[in-house]
């Protein structure tokens, strides 16, 4: 190629750069935000996203989840924004430095979920089990998130009902809450002898991710090509900078 060729492919590539980095950016910070106003009114999130609350998000403390990927993708967008925008090779390292790391993580996340899942369900319960007996029934939020989640994934609890034995709720009301019990609903001809149904929601949550088995991996597929295109793009620039 010409020099003018190789400036304008240089320059069309930077471009592109900043505005794919722009858009990450803006979505970690809406992320961010989203997390943010969970953390401070779960409830109000709730009552207009009640449909998420299947989704294994749900398990655990989406505000959390969501500030923490926010504040990435901030991170991300801002090193690669700016990295091509003021053509720093210190920048553009960094934001390639941070995407392998990620990438990695993401493909040892994946080997770890496909050949330890037994170990995930033990992490889980581990963590999750102790916080449905110390909380659940006492905290308001916490008490709701579950309420959805165990109504639209027709589960209880993370294992099954004895998660909230000795529970707050348990103890003041005598009996385990109202979505596990199945008194009258003909889907569930054999719960257990307290009429609770029989299903934890992990064992739920991992059969649906099972059932949309293609969909998770074609989203985990495209999320890898991307960050393997961005990681391409960011040493190309870095690359080119040596020779301008």
């Amino acid at each position: 190629l010409s020099p003018g060729a190789k400036m304008g492919c240089f320059t069309f590539i930077k471009v592109m750069m900043i505005l794919f980095n722009l858009a990450i950016f803006l979505g970690g910070g809406t992320l961010l935000g989203v997390g943010i106003w969970v953390s401070l009114d779960g409830d109000s999130f709730l009552d207009i996203f009640g449909a998420l609350s299947s989704s294994v998000l749900q398990v655990v403390n989406v505000s959390y989840f969501l500030i923490v990927i926010g504040a990435i993708l901030l991170v991300i967008g801002f090193l690669g924004c700016c990295g091509a925008q003021k053509e720093s090779k210190c920048l553009l390292m960094m934001f390639f430095s941070v995407v392998l790391i990620i990438f990695i993580a993401e493909v040892a996340a994946a080997v770890v979920a496909l050949v330890y899942t037994g170990l995930a369900e033990t992490l889980l319960t581990a963590v999750v089990t102790p916080l449905l007996k110390e909380k659940y029934g006492m905290d308001e939020n916490f008490s709701h998130i579950w309420n959805v989640t165990m109504s639209e994934v027709h589960c209880c609890g993370l294992n099954n009902y004895t998660d909230f034995t000795d529970s707050p709720w348990y103890k003041e009301e005598g009996t385990y809450p109202g979505p596990c019990l199945v008194r009258g609903l003909l889907p569930f001809a054999c719960p257990h002898l307290c009429d609770c149904l029989p299903q934890g929601c992990f064992d739920q949550i991992l059969k649906e991710i099972k059932t949309n088995a293609g969909v998770v991996g074609g989203v985990a597929a495209g999320i890898a090509a991307l960050e393997i295109a961005a990681m391409a793009v960011s040493m190309y620039l870095y690359c080119q900078l040596d020779q301008k």
